[in-house]
Parts: C-alpha cells; sequence; structure tokens
C-alpha cells in the first residue's frame, strides 16, 4: 500500500485505527474452539466487524508461531482474509544480518515462496543498515523500525546517551537515510506521548505505529496533541481492547462498539488538527 493510498484511507473511514490480532486461543470465547481452526474463525469475525472503522489489521507473528505449523496456517489464512483496502502489517520484530534478513522477508513479503505478502513488518533495527535494506528491496513494502516502546524495559537501552542524543533519536537519524517516508515507518509507544514533540525533530513526515493505547494506558489526546502531522502520521494501535471486548457469543459486536468508539474519538482529532 502506498503512502498515498493510506492517507486516502484515513480520510475516508475518518479513522487511524489498527486492530492488533494478537489472537490467544486461551482467551478466545469456548464455542469457537468447536471450529477446525478457532484462531482464524476468531480472526474473521474480529475483521468482520471492524473493517469499515480501522485503516490497518496486524497480527502479532508470536501468537501463530507459537502453535507451529497448525499456527502458520491460520496466519496464512488471516492475511488472506485480511481487506485489501486496509494496510496489513506483520508484528514480527526481526532483526539479523543480511542474508537471514533476507530469509526473514521473502517469509512475510514473497507469496510465492510462503503463501504471505504484508504490507508491513515491524524489525528491529540494532543490528544496523544490512539487517534492514533486504526488507526495503521489495519494491512497495513497508519497514516499520522499533524506536522508542512502551516497554518498561525502554530505558535499558533507549534512552542511553550517544554522543549525538540518545540512542532512540540516533536510529531515526541514521534509518531516514536508508529511505524516505514512504517506506519507513517508526513503533513509538502511546505512553510515551511526551517524546513525541521531540520524534517530529527527526522524523517530520514518517508515520509512526503508536500500541499503547486501551489496555496498557496510553492517551490518544496526548498522543494527538504531540504526534499528529497534516497528513496524520500515525497509525495507532488497539488490540486486547477491542478484540477481547468481551468472550462471549457476543464478542464481535463488543469488539466493533469498542472499535466504534475509539473511531469517534480519531474522527474528532483528525478535525481539530484539519486534516478532514
Amino acid at each position: 500500500m502506498s503512502r498515498a493510498r493510506l492517507i486516502e484511507q484515513i480520510k475516508q473511514k475518518k479513522s487511524f485505527l489498527c486492530v492488533g490480532l494478537d489472537t490467544d486461543i486461551d482467551k478466545i470465547p469456548e464455542f469457537l474452539k468447536d471450529y477446525p481452526d478457532p484462531i482464524l474463525e476468531f480472526n474473521k469475525r474480529i475483521i468482520d466487524a471492524t473493517k469499515d472503522l480501522c485503516v490497518a489489521y496486524k497480527p502479532n507473528a508470536a501468537f501463530y508461531e507459537a502453535y507451529g505449523i497448525k499456527g502458520l496456517q491460520s496466519l496464512i489464512n488471516t492475511w488472506k482474509y485480511l481487506p485489501s483496502e486496509c494496510l496489513n502489517i506483520i508484528d514480527a520484530k526481526r532483526g539479523d544480518i543480511g542474508n537471514t534478513s533476507d530469509k526473514y522477508a521473502r517469509a512475510f513479503f514473497d507469496e510465492k515462496a510462503s503463501g504471505m505478502s504484508f504490507d508491513a513488518i515491524t524489525i528491529t533495527p540494532y543490528m544496523g543498515n544490512d539487517s534492514v535494506t533486504p526488507y526495503l528491496a521489495y519494491e512497495g513494502k513497508w519497514v516499520i523500525l522499533l524506536a522508542l516502546t512502551s516497554s518498561v524495559g525502554s530505558k535499558d537501552f533507549q534512552y542511553l546517551q550517544t554522543g549525538d542524543g540518545y540512542l532512540y533519536e540516533t536510529v531515526i537519524k541514521k534509518a531516514n537515510t536508508w529511505a524516505g517516508a514512504d517506506r519507513i515507518m517508526y513503533v513509538v509507544g502511546a505512553t510515551k506521548s511526551t517524546e513525541f514533540t521531540n520524534i517530529r525533530k527527526f522524523a517530520p513526515d514518517n508515520f509512526l505505529l503508536v500500541p499503547g493505547v486501551g489496555a496498557q494506558g496510553g492517551s490518544l489526546e496526548d498522543v494527538c496533541r504531540y504526534g499528529i502531522t497534516k497528513d496524520c502520521g500515525l497509525i495507532v494501535n488497539a488490540s486486547r481492547s477491542i478484540i477481547y471486548a468481551s468472550n462471549g457469543m457476543d464478542f464481535a459486536e463488543a469488539a466493533r462498539t469498542e472499535a466504534q468508539n475509539i473511531q469517534q474519538q480519531m474522527q474528532a482529532e483528525l478535525e481539530k488538527a484539519g486534516v478532514i
């Protein structure tokens, strides 16, 4: 998906919501476990209930890989079911030397090889340029680099002084020499909202993938106050607060209600910022 098409979707749907498909078989409604593929059935119903309210979906690879071949097949079939108008992101957080990264890129970008071709992938950038460029070799695909996460441990490394600012600042400045804002996004946790002003100094035009709104307690209003741009520039992810809004027969309807609440807040923020 191109940057222009993503912006078009944001304006059309009045939303910059990403629904995280962190599907845990131990948390899905019991009645779904009678289906041949409970994870896929759960995902399909969540997608059907939310696809007009969001601009992206983000399966987390670990929640599928944990179940071996069956889990990978659920992931492949989930990717196939995702609506074409939505950005589809694989949250894989891979990061390795060039020849290994090449195989990871093939796994998630080359449909002929693996059965999947996601639009974007999350990457750990700490092995440098040669761990990232194999993904950029796939035309039209996005690389989403971890910059400043919402995890408690983010202070262990991301705030280290490098002589050129914090380490997370150095990552952004260096990565922006590898590709433009039409190919690279950054992960910035919603609980770090006051840092968005600083991040925008180094990444004024890049889209930021923002986890941590919802169950993790991040403030959508604060994220927008400090991070929104004329093109929106934000994709805000919510996972547990949407997909586990109910564990009963009404789980899909409850997910829709929660997604709609977030979308309405996003519409207000987009109008306030003059994006729509």
